[in-house]
């Protein structure tokens, strides 16, 4: 028998800093879902999966700043949801930008696209034009470095 404490298992890690995630976007104004879901090309129902300890889908390593940067997380709460962050994926921790780093700010763009009719195809179409965005994003950045 060994009095060292049990490691956490992947999952607990996770649901710890969704826990934390979701506690964090509980004390933000109404709303708050729609505008990260907007700045992160996503659905307002993929921010309540990524912000509830119950469902293992973790926040991607690249939304994380933005997801901070729009919820004004405090340098406390910053701290502290980074280091359970970490905790459970240590080789993520290069894709999250410090606060304050050029780039956090956003524009958001609306475009419009028709509707197609078919729902599989929409989804693919949609899909499709965020990641040519996120390309070219990445690419201007590469630029300015």
């Amino acid at each position: 028998m060994t009095d060292k404490p049990e490691a956490k298992s992947k999952e607990e890690l996770v649901a710890a800093y969704k826990g934390i995630l979701r506690s964090y976007i509980d004390l933000r104004p109404s709303g708050v879902r729609l505008k990260i879901a907007d700045a992160i090309g996503k659905h307002k129902s993929f921010v309540s999966q990524i912000a509830n300890p119950n469902y293992p889908v973790p926040v991607p390593g690249r939304h994380v700043s933005t997801i901070m940067d729009i919820c004004h997380f405090s340098p406390e709460e910053r701290e502290t949801f980074l280091a359970a962050y970490r905790a459970a994926h240590p080789n993520q921790s290069r894709k999250v930008k410090p606060a304050g780093r050029a780039g956090t700010c956003h524009h958001t763009l609306h475009l419009e696209v028709p509707n197609f009719g078919d729902a599989r195809i929409q989804h693919e179409v949609e899909d499709a034009i965020r990641e040519v965005a996120r390309r070219i994003i990445a690419i201007a950045q590469k630029n300015e470095r």
